[in-house]
């Protein structure tokens, strides 16, 4: 290096341990599955299913875009090398099920957990994650 070009410095993040990549494997296993059998669900259909469009005021003509769209994000994120953008996209879908649930007056802790269980499972999977939080050792 001679003086005129700049230092940089790049900190490699460690490798994730076994046990902190597994658990986030499952958890966003889990996380991942669910939002598929949802989708399966809104493709099937059925009573049950109008009757819950109806309580949150939407219509049931969006079943079908709503499937697509949660199948879609459900795969993405489940892809390793798309996890990221996946639960990006899965956080906007969360935001939006958490404000519809408001809106109507219905609990909404569960959208919560599963935000909060979205990102926990990819950010034990991948190391580089964990120098974002403001944490300190």
């Amino acid at each position: 290096m001679n003086e005129t070009e700049p230092a940089t410095t790049t900190v490699q993040p460690k490798s994730t341990p076994t046990a902190a990549k597994w658990t986030g494997r499952v958890l966003s296993g889990l996380v991942g599955l669910a939002f598929l059998a949802s989708a399966v669900g809104k493709f099937v259909g059925g009573a049950g299913l109008e009757e819950g469009f109806a309580h949150l005021g939407l219509p049931i003509e969006i079943q079908y875009p709503l499937a697509v769209l949660e199948l879609v994000v459900a795969i993405i994120y489940l892809i390793p090398q798309t996890a990221v953008l996946g639960a990006i996209l899965l956080t906007g879908y969360i935001g939006g099920a958490i404000c519809t649930h408001w809106r109507v007056g219905d609990v909404f802790i569960v959208q919560i957990i599963i935000g909060v269980l979205v990102w926990l499972g990819v950010f034990l999977r991948d190391r580089r994650l964990w120098v974002l939080l403001p944490l300190r050792a």
